[in-house]
This record gives structure tokens, sequence and C-alpha cells, in this order.
């Protein structure tokens, strides 16, 4: 457990390297454009329409062009609202955003389905939204890919609407919206993403899971994508793990969202009977208002039974519905890059690796990279190996897996 000394430190740091990431993310940003998105909490774009049009998963809801603020002068940008599938298996409208480079020509480029780490659970959190405000903290990574002439899709997953239901770390909900988001990209009339054209996933955190959750789900849901190549960072594969490593912790606002999110996906686990009056108004709070910063900032150190009258955590319900949003049960067919910190205080790394151990049972031509640092600063020191490892899979280069 940190101490009370450790605490604050490690607290000015995680705010530091977030206010760093944005300040660089708006210093690179035209000027001019922030004034153009309409505000947070008004903008009736991203309210599905009941009932949801027939169709089938990745069809176009809407779209519109948008502005991308910190890439305004180098790719066009549009908001597209897509057909998905939830983790009950039921369809659900989910919002994203479509990034095509200047000059290219999509429907001949490689895509890449980045799926972004945590950004809260409030409606102001939304990446398309943070992107669209040049304030998305994963953009140095997207940079990257843009100067390589790649097509960048980013899901906002499901939920985030002006009374947001958000279901984070449930993995097949958000497996399916990476998904789609390609087929999406395919559809728009404004972009047409071509049908064979290479397609790779990726992300960090909770993007990590969601990626590495679309290749296990996209032999079956989705076999026509030509898929090439995966990247996952700071994978949050086994929740239980997870979750007995953030009570009373640095990140203990991840587990009480975590909670949430499961809660929102499968209505029957019925949080509201665990919580307390203190609990019932820290989840309307996360709601309401709160992003990455908060969860941060407002829980750290904070346990379950401050929270709550009795846990949840391991009854018999919410058990079976973590144990199907556990990583490694399917083996991925293409090259996978996992990395993690070694020095994790957010994500626990054991898990993570066993993770790893698990694919490469299952004979996943999996590579694997670990760094002597934290979960945040792994953010932006994975982006080296991971742009070199797409780089490779775009080129048609051999992988080179570390499974023994």
């Amino acid at each position: 457990m940190l101490t009370t000394t450790t605490r604050p430190r490690r607290l000015a740091a995680v705010c530091a390297a977030l206010a760093a990431a944005l300040a660089a993310t708006l210093a690179a940003a035209p000027a001019g454009h922030a004034q153009s998105a309409p505000q947070p909490r008004d903008d009736s774009f991203y309210e599905p329409p009941s009932p949801l049009p027939s169709g089938a998963p990745g069809d176009v809801i809407r779209s519109r062009p948008t502005t991308a603020v910190a890439v305004a002068d180098r790719a066009k940008a549009w908001q597209v609202m897509y057909r998905s599938t939830d983790a009950l298996g039921q369809p659900m409208a989910v919002v994203g955003t479509v990034l095509v480079p200047n000059g290219v020509d999509p429907a001949t480029a490689p895509v890449v389905s980045f799926a972004a780490g945590t950004h809260g659970p409030a409606f102001r959190c939304r990446v398309s939204y943070m992107s669209q405000i040049g304030a998305f903290y994963e953009q140095p990574a997207v940079n990257d890919m843009l100067a390589q002439g790649w097509v960048v899709l980013m899901t906002d997953y499901e939920g985030y609407r002006p009374q947001p239901k958000t279901t984070y770390v449930t993995g097949r909900s958000e497996g399916h919206a990476v998904i789609d988001m390609v087929r999406a990209a395919q559809r728009m009339p404004e972009v047409r993403v071509g049908a064979s054209s290479k397609v790779m996933f990726r992300g960090y955190s909770q993007g990590g899971g969601a990626s590495l959750w679309a290749a296990e789900l996209a032999p079956r849901y989705a076999p026509e994508l030509n898929l090439i190549g995966v990247v996952a960072g700071g994978v949050p594969a086994d929740l239980v793990q997870v979750t007995l490593f953030l009570e009373g912790k640095f990140g203990f606002g991840f587990l009480l969202y975590a909670l949430s999110g499961l809660d929102n996906a499968y209505p029957e686990l019925d949080l509201e009977k665990y919580l307390n009056d203190t609990g019932r108004a820290a989840v309307a709070e996360m709601a309401a208002g709160d992003c990455t910063l908060e969860l941060l900032v407002k829980y750290q150190g904070k346990r379950l039974n401050e929270f709550m009258t009795t846990s949840p955590v391991l009854t018999e319900a919410w058990l079976a519905r973590v144990q199907e949003n556990k990583l490694g049960g399917a083996a991925i067919g293409v090259p996978v890059l996992q990395y993690h910190g070694i020095d994790d205080n957010i994500v626990a790394y054991r898990q993570a690796k066993q993770l790893s151990a698990d694919y490469c049972a299952k004979g996943v031509a999996l590579t694997w990279k670990e760094l002597p640092k934290d979960h945040i600063a792994m953010v932006f020191h994975g982006n080296k190996d991971a742009l070199a490892f797409m780089k490779d899979r775009v080129a048609g280069a051999p992988a080179a897996p570390t499974c023994a």
C-alpha cells in the first residue's frame, strides 16, 4: 500500500503526466478550431434513435463531418453512429471517430481500429469529444499512425450519451464496438474504407483489453475482416485479479467504475442493492461528471466497505459475469504484441503476464514486451514498440514471437 508520503508524490506525478500530455496535444493543435465543438452536455447527435433502425452490425445510423483539433491540418474527420452488439447479444448504437490522413485513399490504406484507454463514465469524457477539442491523452499514438498514412478509427464504446450508462471493462461489448467501427467506416459513403484493406486492432489499458476481445471475437463475429495484427498494452485480462489489486490502492476509482460498468451491462447484477448512501452518491457523481483524473484524485486509497453494505465481488452472479469477461479463452490467428509495465500500479502485472502464457499455450504468435514503468508512463513508453510492430505487419514481415 502507498504510504502517506508516497501518495501525494504519486498523485502529483500522475497529474503532471496527464497535464503534459494535454498540453502537448493542445500546443500541436491549429488555432481557431476549439470553439467549433458543440458543448459536451447538449449534443443530440449522441442520442440513439428508439427503436433502433433495422440493420446489421456496423451499419451506419448517422454521420457528420467534424474537426479533430490536434490533427486538423493533416486529416479529415467524421463522427459516426453505428450499430453494434452489446454483451447480451442485443443490438446497440455506438458513436466513434474516423480520421483519414490528407492525400490518402481510404479504399486502399491500412486501417487501425484504435481502442482508447479509460476516459471515465461522464458524457463529457467520451473519446469523440476529447479528440474533437484536442484533449485526447493518447494523441501521440494517433499522430504516429496518421503519419504512416493509416486510417484511424476510434470507438467511444457503449453508453456515451447525454444520460450515460457506460459498460466499462465489459469485454464482449467493447470488442464488438472495436470491430464494428471498421465495418461502419467501410459503409460510410464519405469514407468507404476498402473491404479488403489491412486491419489492425490496437489499444492500451481498457483499450488493450478491448483490442484483444475484438481479436478473440472476430473469427466468428466478423470473419470477413482482413485482420493482420493486434497490439495490446496494460491489459486488464482477469478482472478478479485486477479488482483485488485495486482495493485500497491508488487506482480504486477504476474499481468502483468497473463495478458500475458491469452493472450497466448486466442489469441482473443489481449493484444498487449493495451500495450504501455514500456509494449511491459516488456512482451518481461519477456518471454526472467524472473523467480519468477525477477517478484517480477523488478515490485513491478507498475501499469497497466505504461505499457498500456488502460486497458483490465474490457473489455467484457477479463471478459468473466476470468469468465471461476474462480474456484468454480463445486463440488469436494473427500476430499479437502484448506489453506491460513491470511497476504497473493500476493494472496488475502478473495477470497480464499470465495472459501472455495462456495465449502462447494456444499457439498464438505473441511477442511480449515489458519495461520498468508504471501504468500511466507506459501509455507513452509503449508507443515506439507498438508502431514498429504495426509497420512490420503492414509490410508483411514475419513476426518474432517470444513464446518459449
